[in-house]
């Protein structure tokens, strides 16, 4: 059997004093880019595999098993398929979103957690208490959809029965993505989910629902949250944070995670400019909608007419007072009070003078 070579690997070569690969070998794309910096570095040029089943270049895309996969598989072929090259490139696709939303801030200590659909049934997952911007491939765990942990040397995440629930309920879901973006989670607190028709970009890839608070990890939380996706593909979780789904790839539901976060910090910023908020017309988002629509994205406001499309609420950013023309006296205003102040701050003027 071939030898999966990991980047991690390649660095524990270079600590030992030289780089060795079996010219039957398989090399992950993280594997190759640090072979790659170690030749560059002016280091001896290593050689590397010719074998069919490598991957040429980071860009180049393993096949998924054939045979489809569930929880009662044989664990001979559990194993085989979460040891595979195939299995190992979606492992690494967790870490490389990981360090993403640490270094964003997304998440602290060990929050977060996120899932890839790889069966009828089964799921590889984050464990838990590991911050994800040192997550490593070996730190993966293999789950049933009923949250039993099937493989991983390390236990899955404490949340993984949301991420679950939510792909039992959306059958098209293949990578789910939560953690807590300090702006989006503001409204999360707040139980507001933004107004719309401001920016395309977040109509376009996000429908943001609200979802009740329950304790994280319940399944009360779960089934809250896997009740919205029909409509929604990012769901604020009340007084918690933020969780994405993805129904192409795990990028795609980190993606959400970096638009809403920055459209929310957006119109924070835009209502603090003292200027009225600019909104799309109904034709306008009418537009939009039906690029998202082409992209199979859901959204609750597919087919409903456009005067009804921008209707986000009584909540605006931005939104200023009127001037109050009533002939009746301003509440918290006196008189008295303001004379005195007055005539105390001209004494000071002229003394000043």
């Amino acid at each position: 059997m071939s030898k999966l070579i990991s980047a991690r690997d390649i660095q524990e070569m270079i600590r030992n004093g030289g780089v060795s690969i079996p010219d039957d070998a398989i090399i992950t794309p993280s594997a190759r880019e640090a072979l790659q910096d170690y030749e560059m570095n002016g280091n001896k040029s290593v050689v590397t595999t010719t074998a069919a089943s490598a991957p040429k270049s980071a860009n180049e895309k393993l096949s998924p098993p054939t045979k489809k996969l569930t929880s009662k598989s044989p664990k001979s072929e559990l194993e085989a398929f979460f040891n595979s090259p195939y299995a190992h490139s979606l492992k690494e696709q967790i870490c490389t979103m990981g360090k993403r939303l640490w270094a964003r801030e997304y998440v602290d200590g060990n929050g977060g957690n996120m899932a890839i659909r790889v069966g009828e049934d089964i799921a590889i997952c984050t464990p838990t208490l590991v911050s994800k911007g040192s997550l490593k491939p070996e730190d993966m765990c293999l789950v049933d959809f009923e949250g039993n942990q099937l493989l991983g040397t390390k236990k899955r995440t404490s949340e993984i029965l949301m991420h679950l629930q939510m792909m039992k309920k959306q059958p098209t879901a293949i990578a789910t993505c939560h953690c807590h973006p300090p702006y989006a989670t503001a409204f999360a607190i707040v139980g507001e989910a933004p107004p719309t028709c401001m920016l395309p970009e977040y109509e376009v890839f996000c429908s943001v629902g609200v979802a009740p608070y329950r304790t994280p990890g319940s399944p009360e939380m779960g089934k809250l949250v896997a009740d919205l996706t029909d409509q929604y593909n990012t769901i604020l979780m009340a007084n918690h944070g933020v969780v994405t789904w993805s129904h192409n790839n795990l990028e795609e539901a980190y993606w959400r995670m970096e638009i809403i976060e920055a459209y929310c910090r957006t119109i924070v910023v835009a209502g603090q400019l003292g200027k009225p908020i600019n909104y799309f017309t109904g034709g306008q988002m009418k537009e939009i909608l039906t690029i998202k629509k082409s992209l199979g994205f859901v959204d609750p406001r597919h087919g409903m007419k456009e005067c009804e499309l921008c209707d986000s609420g009584d909540w605006r950013p931005g939104a200023t007072c009127q001037t109050n023309t009533s002939s009746e006296p301003t509440v918290g205003l006196d008189a008295e009070a303001e004379a005195a102040v007055k005539a105390i701050t001209d004494q000071i003027l002229a003394q000043m003078k």
